[in-house]
């Protein structure tokens, strides 16, 4: 069945399955059934496309709902019944006197001084204090407290933030040391007292450990967890000083968390620090490099902008007096300002609104980045075509035959490519049969083959949430600057030209828009879960011509980027 393009003769439910767990407060339904009689769920009519295809969103009741779907067609009857619970999207506070959630899930490091915050989830018009130590801190209740909306919440519209209640929170320093210190939440309501243990401990101690980057790149984030926002990952050999620790994660001197097991810790407890003095640039084939000759290799982060790349070092002072940067095929000048103590911002002015890819490493203690150069034309260019998903493991989005997201994107591939090749493009595949890759390892073939342009080809559903009958048309994802044209000019060109619906352009972090070493968009050309765009998708010549216009958008915008 999930080969199929074309409807079945029974009725087909594609999602959700039976016995499906939600925390939104509706789903839709993605199926098709064939013929001219009335398809109706839970007693409502329901709207199909010309070949039977649906998908209508239906609310949910907390707790556990039935979805019962019934066609009436001639001389045929056909029905079927689904469960689908909700349950709630973030913890509530108790209905008896208590706690529903403790903080610190798991033993947090921090430092002597250092203010920290602690918070539970507990029963609303109550009394909360936390005790560490001999050390009592009153936790205040937050009546305005809000939740925020998950990030996807806003491919569909619905990013506002919930108010909730039960929240407390307070903070407190501490002047002395502690070591693995149990944290005591107590509750008081009327006469009735009750106290809990959070699950982790704290410690409170000056910092005592270097950290060196053991990974080719590190992972940095904004805070001790992968749900937080990613920083300029840290090139292998970089050292800080660790700063504070949360289960797995410890966060270092410039203000960047990384995972323990990106690091080799060793007993230190002064921040790792450099000056630097000369610097400059040479031309090695295809790339410009900046060389920083440092005292040790430094946490740093990266900034682009449409004429600018930014360099930013941490923990480091500036004795620059000379720089080389002369004759340089991209770039146009090099400033350098210390923006704040032990930090210091290197800005290349380059010669073209268009960049093309950099890459970051250290060498010893040298830090080396290299800028790419542009093509010198289509012919000297290469394009890297990521058809996603695939295997049985993973179908991607699927439309209401069950036909999978992954036999589309692979057919979409193979039609583009010969319309680049016959502009003098080469082509070059993550995949050419079913096979099951990973995104990362698709990321890595990016990193590795450095193609001039990484296109990733998809086609799109909704989270629980979204309207699939009426959200359709035509997305661009982009994470680095260098994308951002490339996937602005897609996405007009191919709404205009086809005359398809804009679903729009996002920023977005995904493992197939990060790559730095060229240009990458991920494309979602429309939407599995809309019933009449799943039909065009699976028409062949409407796919053709989806090929030619993408080739011939690709090849307009090389040629301006290119001059």
């Amino acid at each position: 069945m999930l080969s199929q393009k074309q409807p079945t003769s029974g009725l087909n439910i594609v999602y959700p399955p039976d016995q499906a767990q939600t925390t939104s407060d509706r789903i839709f339904v993605i199926g098709n059934v064939a013929g001219d009689g009335e398809l109706r769920l839970n007693g409502r009519p329901v709207n199909r496309s010309q070949t039977g295809n649906f998908a209508p969103s239906i609310p949910l009741a907390m707790g556990s709902n039935r979805l019962s779907l019934r066609y009436q067609g001639t001389g045929k009857t056909l029905s079927a019944n689904l469960q689908v619970e909700r349950v709630p999207a973030y913890p509530l506070p108790p209905t008896s006197l208590g706690f529903n959630l403790l903080y610190p899930p798991e033993s947090i490091t921090r430092q002597l001084g250092e203010n920290v915050c602690l918070r539970a989830i507990a029963t609303p018009g109550s009394e909360v204090q936390v005790v560490v130590g001999s050390q009592a801190i009153p936790l205040p209740a937050q009546p305005n407290y809000l939740q925020l909306p998950p990030n996807a919440a806003v491919l569909t519209a619905s990013n506002q933030s919930i108010p909730t209640p039960g929240n407390y929170q307070g903070c407190g320093t501490f002047a002395q040391a502690i070591a693995d210190q149990p944290v005591i939440y107590q509750i008081r309501q009327n006469a009735q007292k009750i106290s809990q243990t959070a699950p982790g401990k704290i410690t409170i101690a000056p910092p005592s450990t270097i950290a060196v980057i053991t990974l080719e790149q590190a992972i940095a984030r904004t805070g001790p967890g992968s749900d937080y926002s990613r920083l300029t990952p840290l090139p292998q050999g970089t050292q800080a000083l660790v700063t504070g620790r949360e289960g797995n994660w410890l966060r270092l001197d410039y203000g960047g968390w990384v995972e323990r097991q990106a690091v080799r810790l060793s007993q230190g407890n002064t921040v790792p620090q450099s000056l630097v003095r000369s610097l400059s640039t040479r031309t090695k084939p295809g790339w410009t490099e900046l060389v920083i000759p440092l005292q040790v290799p430094v946490p740093i982060s990266i900034s682009q902008s449409d004429r600018y790349f930014d360099l930013t070092l941490y923990n480091v002072t500036a004795q620059t007096d000379t720089i080389l940067a002369n004759g340089d095929p991209i770039v146009q000048r090099l400033d350098w300002q210390q923006i704040a103590p032990y930090q210091v911002r290197y800005r290349l002015t380059l010669k073209s609104n268009q960049q093309w890819g950099y890459q970051v490493r250290y060498q010893g203690n040298d830090l080396i980045l290299a800028l790419r150069h542009p093509p010198q034309n289509l012919n000297s260019t290469t394009i890297l075509l990521d058809p996603g998903h695939g295997s049985k493991a993973d179908l991607g989005a699927r439309g209401g035959t069950g036909y999978p997201e992954k036999d589309a994107t692979l057919s979409l591939a193979k039609l583009l490519a010969p319309e680049l090749q016959s502009q003098g493009i080469k082509v070059i595949f993550t995949r050419t049969g079913d096979q099951d890759i990973l995104p990362s390892d698709r990321a890595q073939q990016i990193e590795r083959l450095q193609p001039t342009l990484a296109l990733s080809l998809h086609y799109n559903a909704l989270p629980d949430q979204g309207d699939p009958e009426n959200t359709a048309g035509i997305g661009m994802f982009w994470y680095h600057s260098q994308s951002h044209g490339l996937a602005q000019y897609l996405h007009d060109y191919l709404t205009t030209k086809l005359q398809r619906p804009s679903y729009g352009v996002f920023w977005n972090n995904l493992a197939l828009t990060r790559p730095t070493v060229a240009p990458s968009v991920l494309l979602e050309l429309g939407f599995m879960t809309h019933p009449q765009e799943f039909e065009w998708i699976i028409d062949p010549k409407a796919q053709a011509q989806l090929a030619k216009t993408l080739a011939a958008a690709v090849v307009d915008w090389l040629k301006v980027a290119i001059n």
